[in-house]
This record gives structure tokens, C-alpha cells and sequence, in this order.
């Protein structure tokens, strides 16, 4: 499948909340970095993409491929969602570069403005506290752990 095909796939699958589809979109030995979720394995991203479609109650996607060729293709999307945590409105803008080998994303990085999504995600601690390391590193730390406890229980759900 070539690169464009490939990545329109992926995010109208995330539109539909198809994570099946988008998590075949992933090479065995794929990885993901975002402001949250730093080096995920395929294994991890597969479950994230899962965990998030799973968990969205009003989560719309809005994506433009800007640029694609046999091995590259980088992507604007935009999620609108309301943060559980709080009950914000967040609409965060992403920049996704994608690296891809015989069809399937072996590297995939989000990039958007991590002090943006905390003013809108956790409303006066994000205008205030946003910027620092200290959120920063507590987002990404409860994020791992409720992608550990996601992955963990469904192990268990498969072995019962």
C-alpha cells in the first residue's frame, strides 16, 4: 500500500474508532513517541491506539496528509475531545511524521504544543504549571500507568 493510501487509512480507521484496522497499519518491530507516550514498542502503541478508541466518548478526528512518498509521510490531525480527568474540551493540533517499510509504519512521532493541550486539558494547573517538567513528567507517568493497567488486564481478560 503506498504511503498516502496508507496513512488515510490508518486515520479514517481513528475515525471510526477501528482499532483493529488502524493497529494492522504497524510493522512487529514499530515504534511511537509523542509528548506523553515516549518510545512505545509495537506491542504498546497497538495497545494505546486500542485504549484511546476504546475510552473516547466524543473524540472527532480531522486529518490532511502533507506530504507523502515511498517512505515518508508526515500528516496533520486534529483530535477534539473531552479530558476525563477534568471534563475539558481539548482540540490539539498534531504534527505526525510516519516512516514506512513494505507497507507498514515503522516509525511514527506526534509532535504538537504540550503546554497548549495542558492549558486546555487541565484548565488553571495547566496555565500555571503546564510549561514545567513536573507536569509534564506526571502526565506522562500516569499515562504509562493506565496504558500498563489497560495491557495487563486485557492478558488477563485473554487468559480467562
Amino acid at each position: 500500500m503506498e504511503s498516502s493510501k496508507l496513512i488515510s487509512h490508518f486515520y479514517t480507521s481513528f475515525q471510526n474508532k477501528d482499532y483493529r484496522a488502524m493497529q494492522e497499519c504497524y510493522a512487529d518491530t514499530a515504534t511511537f513517541t509523542d509528548s506523553v507516550f515516549v518510545g512505545l514498542n509495537a506491542d504498546e502503541v497497538r495497545a494505546m491506539w486500542e485504549m484511546l478508541c476504546l475510552k473516547a466518548k466524543d473524540l472527532t478526528i480531522e486529518f490532511n496528509i502533507r506530504q507523502s512518498n515511498d517512505q515518508y509521510a508526515c500528516a496533520e490531525w486534529i483530535a477534539t475531545y473531552t479530558f476525563s480527568s477534568t471534563g475539558n474540551e481539548v482540540k490539539n493540533v498534531i504534527e505526525a511524521e510516519f516512516l514506512i517499510r513494505d507497507g507498514k509504519i515503522v516509525s511514527h512521532h506526534d509532535n504538537f504544543d504540550f503546554y497548549h493541550w495542558s492549558r486546555q486539558a487541565l484548565g488553571l494547573k495547566g496555565l500555571f504549571l503546564g510549561w514545567t517538567p513536573i507536569v509534564r513528567n506526571r502526565v506522562r507517568t500516569t499515562a504509562r500507568k493506565n496504558l500498563d493497567h489497560f495491557m495487563s488486564s486485557k492478558r488477563e481478560r485473554v487468559m480467562a
